[in-house]
């Protein structure tokens, strides 16, 4: 794995600080009701993405559930485009008709945002498959909650993907509550990987509050994916700050719980290390805010100015292609 250093950590402290911020500015919107539906926020799972992009390469895919505004941007989507989406703008990634869980960016190799929950785990795999299939290197990761994880097609898509060894890592994003139900509730063990163990899938858990060890565990995975060897399942242990969504009530969690989960704050983590290490002054860490606080800003004025799509939108980009069969079907029946 490529060295894990100085300008590794300023850059995952600006990206991270910029990713909190970006969904802080979303609630805000939607309390006004310029977002509309349903928001989900990512506030603490930060370090996923930090760490997986550390490991990846530039051609690998990602796939993922509704809580899903921080990982395109991570993966180089413009995070201007996110914003306008949210606000269901003609300008954003699917020209406002997807919305908060519906990000979407084939230049980026993100491949959604899916609002069924497990969904996303056998397309997951069937991209997979595709890269298998035509010969190209790269290997996707496919992320989902600890909720998803619940779903019989978790099973139907593992026991396929370690029989075909597909270039895939699978993610859970635990982070402990699904919609809100503990893990401890849903089944008769706590340890979500062992779920991997029955199709004899390496399957390990990992510290989700740490990008570093998210990285190391992400690159062993992606590699063993990539030289053939076939999937690999994270139960990536991380909290969310915010509710499940913003309808979300939390009567299931205490406030003393999300505090004390507020000690292991990712970029509180990243930034101890940086002063730590002397590696950047306090001062110049705040200077970092600031220019985040502005970009963020930024975003928010672009997906203000920008306009709502035509009407008939929703019509032209239903289908790709204007000889779509089943359209051909219905019209000439």
């Amino acid at each position: 794995m490529e060295k894990i250093t100085k300008e590794t950590y300023l850059q995952w402290y600006r990206e991270m600080t910029f990713w909190r911020r970006f969904e802080d500015k979303c609630r805000s919107l939607y309390l006004k009701q310029k977002i509309r539906g349903f928001l989900h926020l990512y506030n603490g799972q930060e370090a996923l993405p930090a760490g997986f992009l550390h490991a990846m390469k530039p051609a690998d895919k990602v796939i993922t559930a509704y809580r899903c505004h921080v990982w395109p941007m991570a993966m180089g989507v413009d995070p201007k485009r996110v914003m306008a989406e949210l606000c269901g703008k003609e300008s954003g990634t699917s020209r406002g008709l997807g919305g908060s869980m519906h990000i979407f960016s084939k230049e980026h190799h993100f491949y959604g945002g899916h609002g069924i929950v497990g969904g996303q785990i056998p397309v997951g795999a069937g991209m997979a498959f595709g890269d298998k299939y035509n010969g190209r290197d790269n290997v996707t990761i496919c992320l989902f909650g600890d909720g998803a994880a619940r779903q019989g097609t978790l099973h139907e898509t593992f026991n396929m993907a370690m029989n075909w060894k597909l270039p895939v890592v699978f993610v859970c994003e635990n982070n402990g509550y699904a919609m809100g139900t503990s893990v401890e509730r849903t089944a008769n063990h706590n340890d979500i990987y062992k779920l991997g163990l029955g199709y004899e899938m390496p399957s390990l858990p990992v510290d989700g509050m740490d990008p570093v060890k998210v990285a190391e565990a992400a690159f062993e995975a992606i590699e063993r994916a990539r030289r053939g060897d076939g999937p690999t399942f994270l139960d990536i242990r991380t909290y969310r700050f915010r509710g499940h969504s913003m309808s979300d009530a939390e009567p299931y969690r205490t406030k003393e719980e999300v505090e004390k989960y507020k000690d292991e704050d990712p970029i509180l983590l990243v930034q101890h290390t940086i002063l730590e290490n002397n590696w950047a002054s306090q001062e110049e860490l705040d200077k970092i805010v600031d220019e985040v606080k502005a970009d963020v800003e930024e975003c928010e004025k672009y997906a203000e100015d920008s306009a709502f799509p035509a009407q008939d939108t929703m019509y032209k980009y239903t289908y790709s292609q204007n000889d779509y069969p089943f359209i051909d079907l219905f019209e000439n029946k």
